[in-house]
């Protein structure tokens, strides 16, 4: 089972992941995939990124995953292009646009991922392309509490009832509309 843990850069994937992959989950992190496999059509210099060439990462992935049944996590702001169940991390874009500027991120940069925050550009294509989307809030938050939050869906979605967690964490649970600056 592969399940997406995706969000705007910022919202705390990696640090989640991390912390799972401690307590023995598997972890695809797309991104250093992506780079260290060259597995993207060209580099955007002026954005700073390059760009995936999707094709390529999912057969990727499929042969990293191959027949194994256990659950795999997909670590990217990206992993709803390839996951059919997905939890999106969200912050809200005050604290997210700190994150972002404690990276070093260049103020375009910045600026572009705490729009896409705002209009829940991550959340919407989630729900475009995934069969089963959840939403957690990373505000304020510690990673570790927020690990918990994700195995609490994860064991819900395993157990085959996520009636609970999904009334819970159901996408659409955040407005930050009136963050917008």
């Amino acid at each position: 089972m592969i399940i997406g843990l995706t969000g705007t850069p910022g919202t705390g994937k990696t640090s989640v992941c991390r912390i799972l992959e401690g307590r023995g989950y598997r972890v695809i992190h797309m991104n250093d995939l992506i780079k260290n496999e060259h597995l993207y059509s060209e580099v955007d210099e002026e954005r700073d990124t390059v760009v995936a060439d999707m094709d390529r990462v999912l057969s990727r992935v499929c042969e990293l995953v191959g027949d194994d049944e256990s659950v795999t996590i997909l670590d990217s702001h990206m992993s709803h292009y390839i996951a059919d169940i997905v939890i999106v991390l969200r912050t809200a874009p005050s604290e997210l646009k700190k994150r972002l500027e404690a990276r070093n991120y260049s103020d375009p940069k910045v600026q572009e991922n705490v729009e896409a925050e705002c209009l829940d550009v991550i959340l919407v294509e989630s729900v475009e392309w995934c069969q089963l989307v959840y939403e957690v809030d990373t505000t304020g938050r510690g990673a570790d509490d927020v690990a918990e939050d994700v195995e609490r869906i994860i064991s819900g979605v395993l157990s085959g009832d996520d009636t609970l967690v999904y009334s819970q964490y159901k996408p659409g649970s955040f407005d930050w509309s009136e963050e917008i600056f």
